[in-house]
């Protein structure tokens, strides 16, 4: 370094620039690490995640329902805005029935806080991660690992639609159906369900 002259320069330390100032008051962590609900559709939680394919990034969307582990409605897209989320959202209102308060916990991107989203979720309560803490929507974000682990990731992805039919294959004829979870005291989302229904 001394022959080419080059020489170590003092760099000012990282300061925290965004407070959430807009936000912090308004967006607060109702569900607090709290993912065991004692019914269905008392808590949803909804993430976007990207699907890498051969002609670019796809993004996946998806409402699980707490209970169960049961990814209640999900979306493809091929781009990332407030639309797929707020459609997602919609899909899950027209496949459950909502006679008693819910929660639905999402982390604070932009179509999770966008007027559109409240709109959306007007009758339910809103809940938000802490900022950069992936901790709090756990649940979402496991699932989004899992079925890249256990799935897309066998695949070379041509496209959007080789996404969506993968997507499709994995969800409604894998995971809601037939893959057990611990949680579900080893049954699918569909059987614990079903169970608590006929009790």
């Amino acid at each position: 370094m001394k022959d080419m002259g080059i020489r170590a320069q003092w760099v000012k330390p990282y300061v925290v620039t965004t407070k959430d100032s807009d936000f912090s008051d308004a967006l607060q962590n109702i569900l607090q690490q709290d993912f065991n609900p004692v019914r269905p559709n008392a808590v949803w939680c909804s993430d976007i995640t990207y699907i890498w394919t051969v002609t670019g990034f796809v993004y996946l969307t998806s409402v699980m329902d707490l209970f169960s582990r049961k990814i209640i409605a999900w979306n493809v897209t091929t781009t990332m805005d407030v639309s797929c989320v707020v459609n997602t959202i919609n899909k899950a209102k027209a496949r459950r029935t909502l006679d008693q308060p819910l929660v639905i916990h999402s982390d604070r991107g932009g179509a999770y806080v966008s007027r559109e989203y409240i709109r959306a979720t007007k009758n339910m309560q809103r809940s938000y991660s802490k900022k950069a803490f992936p901790w709090d929507n756990a649940c979402i974000e496991s699932f989004h690992s899992l079925i890249k682990r256990e799935w897309l990731n066998r695949f070379r992805i041509r496209d959007y639609q080789h996404a969506y039919t993968l997507v499709f294959e994995y969800l409604e004829t894998f995971y809601n159906t037939v893959r057990i979870h611990s949680h579900c005291d080893y049954m699918s989302p569909d059987e614990y369900e079903k169970l608590y229904q006929q009790c």
